[in-house]
């Protein structure tokens, strides 16, 4: 049976700012998921927040990408994200790949000896930029990093392939050897752009999508929960999640 996580940043940032990732973690876990996600864009003070978070998170998501603009591997980006997850106790840290371009090929080197010196998995995302989200990049960066001896395992979000036009479908067919975690976001059409929604009010395929990845992976809440029964909305979804083949 897939673990249940929460990403933090389902209760919004004014809701988060006002409680504190703490608060919110505390919450997840009393609906009863089995762990969260905590959101590094979202912290006030790490120095106090990740040691009070420890215990509670399976997944550390960094902000910054791997690949900083002009295409250098940013080094000390993902030794901030490695010291976060490891002051949680996450197993995991989720970071994009950034600026990761032909040129940076040769700083793969680079990445594999960081990531030997950790007991940490390094989980890639499909963000929503054509450099770090879309199809071609991804499959281009991990055909790149399994040829440096870089084998590293995808956060595939559901939802976001959308705001770059592409199929998830046809994703997760390509990638779903490489998918390690589940971010489960329904997903709809205003006007002017796609907003993320429960899943039961997605106009994508999302049951197919998840039929096309494997098994038993660990699947997190990252669309809006919202109400004046925080709680409530919070134990209905992840028992909805929960509920799924």
């Amino acid at each position: 049976m897939s673990s249940i996580v929460v990403s933090l940043s389902s209760f919004g940032a004014a809701e988060v700012g006002r409680h504190g990732q703490v608060w919110c973690a505390r919450l997840a876990l009393a609906a009863g998921a089995d762990s969260v996600e905590v959101r590094g864009e979202l912290l006030r003070d790490s120095a106090s927040e990740l040691p009070a978070l420890a215990g509670m998170a399976s997944v550390y998501s960094s902000p910054e990408g791997l690949w900083a603009e002009g295409g250098w591997l940013d080094s000390a980006a993902l030794g901030r994200g490695l010291a976060a997850a490891q002051a949680l106790g996450a197993k995991r840290l989720k970071m994009a790949i950034g600026d990761f371009r032909a040129s940076s090929h040769g700083s793969l080197w680079g990445l594999k000896v960081q990531l030997s010196e950790t007991r940490i998995e390094l989980l890639i995302e499909n963000d929503q930029t054509v450099s770090a989200g879309s199809l071609p990049a991804l499959v281009t960066f991990f055909d790149a990093a399994e040829r440096a001896g870089v084998t590293l395992g995808m956060t595939f979000d559901m939802g976001n392939w959308h705001w770059l036009g592409e199929c998830p479908r046809e994703a997760a067919a390509a990638l779903s050897r490489r998918v390690r975690y589940v971010h489960c976001k329904g997903v709809q059409r205003l006007p002017a752009k796609w907003v993320a929604v429960p899943l039961a009010d997605s106009v994508a395929p999302w049951r197919a999508v998840l039929r096309a990845l494997p098994a038993d992976l660990p699947r997190a809440i990252e669309y809006p929960l919202v109400g004046d029964d925080l709680l409530a909305v919070t134990r209905d979804a992840v028992a909805q999640l929960r509920a799924l083949p």
